[in-house]
Formats: structure tokens, sequence, C-alpha cells
């Protein structure tokens, strides 16, 4: 089988889960990884065989999205031409995680795909939103990334497509302790924002993951620290607790290692607000922005007593094995399970 892997590279997240699960894909057949977009930090370790500037999102300095950056440079013309290039129907499945110029180029050529990852997740009416919906996010949640089929993954199991998150091995496999530091990821800050806040909770040391940085650099009880997934792996894992945008991938992992965990959703990203909707149900502290009430939030998250139980039932393995079967239920000759039961790693 030939597998046509289109992977977002607006962020982490989409990078982190793809390493993940590409072994396990690669026992189905041969993986073709169509790499798209230039934000994330992380480099993908993998058979990528197509690349894209794809759509870029860009920030501004206080926890916003740039839109005049991220307008400034879509292509339209060029996108469509991609799109027209792209061979995917060379290929027995199209896996897509919310990649718009596979989603045109499957619809032109009249090609079958799989939209599998978060964002498929959001097809469903029954997945949480924050209180006032957004007619914008919501239409591109819902049309940035058509497909023929859809396979979510989520906090918990909103609907019967949705699956729970992929978890890294690394993190399943390790022992939390509590050193005491406080682990950071919020990119859509600088440096010099994040500093104005933290540098005033003194009795505390932070870990400030940083794409400013070429190496660790300490300033008073803050150490800005380049993103790496190793080492961002170990602070996660020895935190008292992170605070980090509203993401999927780190959340997840943060509450699976029984973390304190606080979010704050990038402005102008309505999937973020989303989450944060969702986290909240569960328990899970947000605020909209870093502002003059941080400090007294920070002190009452930092101390209060509050367990949030996270314990995803399905294994990575047997998440594929679920994604496979479903998409070659529309074939003639369906796979079997690899992993007929569902057990975690």
């Amino acid at each position: 089988m030939k597998i046509f892997y289109a992977v977002q590279a607006t962020g982490n997240g989409h990078i982190s889960r793809a390493m993940e699960i590409l072994p396990f894909l690669q026992r189905y057949g041969q993986v073709d990884i169509f790499l798209s977009g230039a934000n994330s930090s992380l480099q993908l370790d993998g058979p990528v065989k197509y690349r894209s500037k794809g759509n870029c999102l860009f920030y501004n300095a206080t926890g916003s999205l740039s839109y005049w950056k991220t307008i400034n440079q879509f292509a339209p013309l060029r996108i469509l031409r991609e799109a027209r290039d792209l061979p995917v129907e060379k290929y027995d499945l199209v896996l897509n995680d919310f990649e718009n110029i596979t989603s045109l180029a499957c619809a032109f050529k009249k090609v079958p795909s799989v939209n599998f990852g978060h964002q498929a997740s959001f097809q469903s009416e029954k997945t949480p939103r924050p209180l006032k919906k957004e007619f914008l996010g919501e239409w591109i949640l819902q049309n940035y990334a058509r497909a023929t089929q859809y396979i979510g993954l989520h906090f918990d199991s909103y609907d019967d497509f949705i699956l729970p998150p992929v978890i890294k091995k690394e993190i399943l496999r390790a022992e939390p302790v509590d050193k005491g530091h406080i682990t950071i990821y919020l990119p859509s800050y600088s440096d010099n924002e994040l500093a104005k806040y933290f540098s005033l909770i003194k009795e505390f040391n932070f870990q400030i993951f940083s794409k400013e940085v070429g190496q660790p650099t300490q300033s008073g009880n803050i150490c800005f620290m380049p993103v790496d997934k190793n080492t961002f792996n170990k602070s996660l894992i020895n935190c008292k607790g992170i605070i980090a945008g509203a993401g999927f991938e780190t959340p997840a992992e943060a509450l699976y290692l029984g973390k304190k965990l606080m979010v704050i959703p990038i402005k102008g990203q309505y999937e973020q607000f989303c989450n944060a909707a969702a986290l909240e149900k569960m328990g899970v502290t947000w605020i909209k922005q870093l502002d003059e009430n941080f400090v007294r939030i920070f002190q009452h998250w930092i101390n209060e007593q509050k367990k949030i139980s996270f314990v995803p039932d399905h294994s990575t393995e047997a998440i594929i094995s679920f994604l496979m079967h479903s998409c070659s239920n529309q074939k003639k000759d369906a796979l079997d399970f690899l992993y007929p039961e569902f057990i975690i790693n």
C-alpha cells in the first residue's frame, strides 16, 4: 500500500504527532510525507518527499495572531499550482492532518482522503466550543481541509469518530517528578514580554522555551531555552507545572503526566479557544492574556489543591489500527486490525 501523509508544519504539535505515528503507519506500506508550512521549530525525522511553504501563521509579541503578516504571505496562485501538481492520485490512501493544499488537490482530482487529527474532531457539534462561537473560526475548522472521511483526536471521545490524543512514547514511559520549576511554552509572546511578568514571581524558577535563543540563557529566576524536543520533554517531566498555549499535544501530555496546567489561547486562533473550553470542563485553568492580574492568578493557580484525572484508553498502535481499518471499510479488501484490543502502551 502507498500512503500519502500530509503534515501541517504551522506548529510543533503536528510534527510531534507525525513522528510518533509514522512507525505504525509504515507497517501498512510505503509512507511518503508532504510537509506544508514553515512555523515549526522541530525537524520531521521521516520520509519527506514533498515540501511547500504552505500557509504560515505569524504572531506579534503579545500573544496574538498577526493578521497582516499572515495575509501578506498568502499566495493563492502558488497554492493552486501546487495543488494541481501534487500527485495524490498515485496513492492508495491520502491522510491529511489539516493541510489545505492536499485538500484542494484531492478535490480537483476527485481522490478520496481522510482528515486525521485534532481539527477533524470539530466536524462534530458535540466537540466543546466557547460560549460565543466565531463564524470565521467555525468556517475554517469545517472547510480548510475538507475530506471524504474524518477521524478526530481530542481530550475526550465526544463523538464516535473521535479518539484520544497520541501521547509520545517518551512521555508514556516517563516517571514524572516535581523538581520545582515551571515550564513555559508561549511562542506567540516575545521573550521580553514574558520576562516582564515571570520576573515578578521571584520565588519560582521558570524554564521558558524560546525561538529567540540558541543556547540556555539565564536571567534572574528565568532560564530561556531553545526549543528542542528532548530538552522540552525533560523539562515537562520534571516540572511543578506548565503554562502553555491552548494547543492540543502539549496540554494532553501535561495532563497525562499529572502536571498542573494553565493555558493561554493565542488571540485570533479560534481553535485554541475551543480547546480552552474543553480543558475548562476538565478543571484546567485558562486565562485570556498576560496582564497586570497575572501574578495574583498565578499564585492562586500554583497553590490550588486540585487533581485532574486524564487517562487515555487507546494506545498509539490501537489508534492507527482503528484509523486504517476505518479507511479500508470503503474498499473491497478490508485490512485486518493489527491491534484488535485497545490497550494503552
